[in-house]
């Protein structure tokens, strides 16, 4: 059965697709022809977290997003030259500034980086995470929305996916999502950030067998 396409962005052009917009444009990036690759470079204190633990709401991270209110698998490959701690790069969806889910490796610069995601509901953010030897990498991140369930995921070579989050994101049903690629610096700026594609495929399955 053929895909059905929300968004297939591969990068190779000399603009970005009309169906993408950024929140929080970085001041520095491209669409790299030659390796067909979004290249960016993250601005000063960059963020996307609401309350919990660390007392402070920061929403000012790079997002390129695009609009749907379908069921759907989102899909990149990132490449990150993280600087600082706490740089990452991956997926997110968002349906406001309160409700939102994010995906990343989170650079730790003396130890182990924290492979992971961040769900938010009612504005308050919680982090799961597990711990990764790498540093500077190119991963895949995937994540899937059937109605109110976000399913997350990664992969090293593109084929064998392993599983990071399942969550119940507290939106109306049939609800327009947010969905794209971002990045940020919480505490330093100038990690570079290499976003390979992003595809945007729509499911019709059942969410039992969505996920598969």
């Amino acid at each position: 059965m053929s895909k059905s396409w929300i968004l297939y962005e591969n990068f190779n052009s000399e603009q970005l697709s009309k169906e993408l917009e950024w929140r929080c444009e970085p001041k520095n990036w491209f669409l790299d022809r030659d390796s067909s690759q979004l290249v960016l470079k993250t601005d000063l204190e960059t963020d996307f977290w609401q309350k919990t633990h660390y007392g402070f709401e920061a929403d000012n991270g790079h997002f390129l997003f695009t609009k749907t209110s379908k069921n759907f698998r989102m899909t990149t490959r990132v490449k990150t030259l993280p600087k600082s701690k706490y740089d990452q790069a991956g997926l997110m969806i968002r349906f406001s500034e309160d409700i939102w889910v994010k995906t990343s490796i989170e650079y730790i610069p003396d130890d182990r980086s924290k492979l992971g995601a961040v769900v938010t509901n009612r504005g308050y953010s919680d982090w799961s995470t597990q711990y990764v030897d790498v540093k500077n990498t190119q991963i895949y991140y995937r994540i899937s929305i059937i109605g109110q369930n976000v399913y997350v995921d990664f992969s090293w070579d593109g084929e064998a996916w392993n599983q990071i989050r399942i969550a119940h994101l507290e939106i109306p049903e049939n609800s327009t999502i947010l969905a794209g690629v971002y990045a940020c610096s919480p505490q330093g700026k100038d990690q570079e950030v290499r976003f390979d594609f992003l595809t945007i495929e729509e499911l019709n399955h059942e969410p039992s067998t969505a996920y598969l």
